[in-house]
């Protein structure tokens, strides 16, 4: 796929004319998919699929294109040709730009991470006799992506991964689920069988009677799970630097007022893991690492270049939309085997979803538990709990109600697929707090 890539690089930037820039965002995979219903296959099959997107920049106007890669060079190029020619007379149509970001050169990367994923082959007798005996629905992906990034200035990226996920959830004959995701690029058997041993366990425990807790505030433990979830709503409205400056973001207060989270509060951008690439959409290299939030201090924005031309500040790279691409939060002291009794009595809480801001400025957050959630007494689980609404503040439980951090990380995948298997990963332990709201 690089050596389409470089070909049609070559042949489309040779159709430029004076004046005219181009980058190209090529984006792709090879990728086995199952779909697993009630422990039994369901659908099954193999995807080769790319995409090529085109950025024209001409007379200060940007515009945009892009068309499915069909593998056959002279289609393709046609299709190409076919695009600039539109994006061409576009660009004599429409307003300047005032901050229109032009490419450039600044050195080229090549990064391929070596991986020892499981054969297509085999995937099936790997994956379901763990499951023997219960209720699995899921869907597996596996295979090996790629993205590339070249642009008519001579500057080049290419970044290949291979990686698997299994998004799952084991169900009890009253529907009660329990949620995993065991994701990877380096196939274990073993560590695969272990991480579904547990979520067996906690299926067993999602088949007493559930039991309805009144709304109030409770101590609660949050697993990595529900904490990406927490820090996912970060890229939306959050660390991004034209949302503050658009004051639309939770971001406002730390900014502003000099707002601090919890000292046990650290995230950073974090690329060494080669989860996505460092490379964005317009080809520009962000650094290995960069502290976002330290020691529950505001350090970074995520920063555009785009963003610093309208708002006269230093890029950091950032995709355009500057959101996080793979956050890694810093670990705490709290060990995983003693987190029930921690608790004392409150909250488990496995998974949460539909989340929202209700409060932007104020940083809160509502949303559901969902999945394996529990009622804790005197240190035991007690039973599943049934499902509630929370609106709470990540000032609260990020903040001056967050008592401690779990010692571990777990790598939290995105499994999105819409248009492709998406890149990236949030990195992050669990946390215990000492209060958080239920409201409904």
């Amino acid at each position: 796929m690089e050596q389409i890539f470089n070909q049609l690089s070559e042949s489309l930037f040779s159709e430029l004319q004076n004046g005219e820039n181009l980058i190209l965002s090529f984006s792709g995979e090879t990728s086995q998919f199952i779909r697993f219903n009630n422990a039994a296959v369901r659908q099954t099959g193999l995807v080769d699929d790319t995409n090529l997107g085109l950025k024209f920049i001409a007379n200060n106007r940007t515009i945009r294109g892009g068309f499915t890669v069909s593998g056959n060079f002279d289609i393709d190029v046609a299709r190409g040709k076919s695009e600039i020619a539109r994006m061409r007379l576009e660009a004599q149509e429409i307003p300047e730009d005032p901050f229109v970001v032009f490419p450039e050169n600044t050195g080229s990367s090549h990064e391929i991470k070596p991986a020892k994923s499981l054969p297509f082959e085999h995937a099936v007798d790997a994956i379901l006799p763990a499951m023997s005996g219960v209720d699995f629905v899921g869907v597996w992906a596996n295979g090996r992506m790629f993205r590339g990034n070249a642009n008519s200035l001579g500057q080049k990226h290419w970044f290949e991964t291979e990686s698997f996920s299994l998004d799952y959830s084991l169900v009890t004959p009253e529907h009660q689920m329990v949620k995993g995701s065991f994701t990877g690029n380096n196939w274990n058997q073993e560590d695969y069988e272990s991480y579904v041993k547990r979520s067996r366990e906690k299926l067993i425990l999602m088949e007493r009677k559930p039991i309805k807790i009144n709304t109030g505030n409770y101590r609660t433990w949050f697993e990595s799970a529900a904490v990406a979830d927490f820090l996912g709503m970060f890229s939306w409205n959050g660390i991004s630097e034209a949302s503050l400056r658009q004051g639309c973001s939770g971001f406002g207060r730390m900014r502003h007022d000099d707002i601090r989270l919890s000292p046990k509060f650290s995230i950073v951008e974090d690329f060494s893991s080669g989860f996505c690439p460092k490379f964005n959409s317009n080809g520009e290299v962000s650094a290995e690492k960069l502290s976002l939030i330290e020691n529950g201090e505001l350090k970074n924005t995520l920063v555009s270049s785009r963003s610093a031309k309208e708002y006269g500040v230093e890029s950091n790279y950032a995709e355009s939309g500057e959101y996080m691409r793979s956050p890694k939060m810093s670990t705490g002291s709290l060990n995983h085997e003693n987190v029930v009794s921690e608790i004392g009595e409150g909250l488990y809480l496995s998974n949460i979803h539909y989340l929202n801001w209700s409060d932007n400025a104020g940083g809160r957050i509502t949303g559901l538990t969902r999945y394996a959630c529990f009622w804790v007494e005197n240190g035991e689980i007690i039973a599943p709990i049934e499902t509630m609404r929370f609106d709470d503040s990540f000032y609260n439980f990020f903040g001056g109600r967050l008592i401690e951090v779990e010692d571990k990380f777990s790598v939290n995948p995105e499994v999105e697929t819409y248009g492709g298997r998406s890149l990236g990963a949030t990195t992050c332990p669990g946390i215990l707090v000492d209060s958080f709201a239920l409201t409904l």
